[in-house]
């Protein structure tokens, strides 16, 4: 940051260079319409301003317009796998673009810290999430003029938002390969417990649209995947649905290690497309997700609330595709 004698260039040290007024330089600065500012008065005013480097405050100017620009994105405590970063990247590049700041934060269970709402004035307060009702008015009382989901957003918009029909198409992949006894490979960690929940509801329904037997679910990880794939073997279990291709890469490990082959005797669907899903050996099929069209998405969202227009998101629905690979 510029300064002039170790403090911040403003609008009264170009005004003193130029030899106008604060006013004529606030104008100018602002591209105020209405006034009657020579070109010439204009190119000297941003010829100073940019020769003292001159940086607009913030604050201030969020304080006269109303506006910060700046978007905040409440993120679930979940881990930042590969697809949330990919589909964060695609949302801060849109936001920029269209002069907004994308901002993100996660609230911890018991934690201590200011809320960044509070401090920031954002726009807008989109979740990744629909919110509680206690979160939402929460947000909503702290001056924040648009906040979105509500609490009244359902399961049905938290799986179409998500995943659009990822996990259905894993089902009606393995059943395509005459797999009829299937399971679903949940993952343990408890912070993802409403996106497991969520990806399960879109495979179960699409099993029973299958008609075939439910799917039995257990969480996996890496040490009790052996007993977990014995245990499914023996009550027949022949196609595995997978929450992601990390748990994919354990079942299909533990299949092998338990001497059975994949796919022949076993077959698995990952979901998310992540490197290792091309790199292990047997490569595992899986669900590639449009993460740059998901970021797109959450970016429409946050821009139609900001400028107060229709949803611009509301016909969204996320394009995924099946990879097929060894696995199944």
């Amino acid at each position: 940051m510029a300064t002039i004698d170790g403090r911040r260039v403003t609008a009264a040290d170009i005004a003193r260079e130029v030899g106008v007024s604060r006013a004529t330089v606030g104008f100018v600065l602002n591209a105020t319409p209405g006034q009657t500012i020579s070109e010439a008065t204009r190119r000297r005013v941003l010829s100073a301003a940019k020769r003292l480097g001159y940086r607009p405050h913030v604050a201030a100017q969020a304080l006269r317009s109303g506006k910060s620009r700046i978007i905040l994105l409440v993120l679930p405590d979940w881990p930042i796998e590969y697809s949330m970063n990919r589909h964060l990247e695609e949302a801060s590049m849109v936001l920029d673009d269209a002069g907004y700041s994308l901002v993100t934060m996660t609230p911890h269970r018991g934690g201590r810290s200011r809320p960044l709402w509070e401090t920031l004035q954002p726009d807008v307060v989109i979740g990744m999430l629909p919110f509680s009702r206690e979160r939402y008015d929460e947000i909503s009382g702290s001056g924040v003029p648009v906040v979105t989901p509500g609490p009244e957003a359902g399961d049905a918009d938290l799986d179409r938002a998500l995943f659009g029909q990822g996990p259905a198409l894993q089902v009606q992949h393995l059943v395509e390969r005459g797999r009829s006894r299937l399971a679903f490979a949940a993952e343990a960690d408890p912070r993802l417990a409403s996106l497991v929940s969520s990806r399960r509801r879109v495979a179960d329904r699409a099993a029973a649209e299958a008609g075939i037997a439910p799917i039995a679910c257990e969480d996996v990880d890496e040490r009790n995947a052996l007993d977990v794939v014995a245990k499914w073997r023996e009550r027949g279990v022949d196609g595995v649905v997978a929450y992601n291709d990390d748990i994919a890469a354990m079942v299909v490990g533990a299949a092998l290690r338990l001497g059975l082959r994949v796919p022949e005797d076993l077959s698995v669907v990952g979901h998310d497309d992540a490197p290792l899903s091309r790199l292990f050996v047997p490569a595992i099929s899986t669900i590639h997700v449009d993460n740059e069209g998901l970021g797109r998405y959450f970016a429409s969202i946050a821009l139609s609330a900001a400028q107060g227009e229709p949803d611009l998101g509301a016909d969204h629905e996320p394009r995924v595709s099946l990879v097929a690979r060894e696995s199944s």
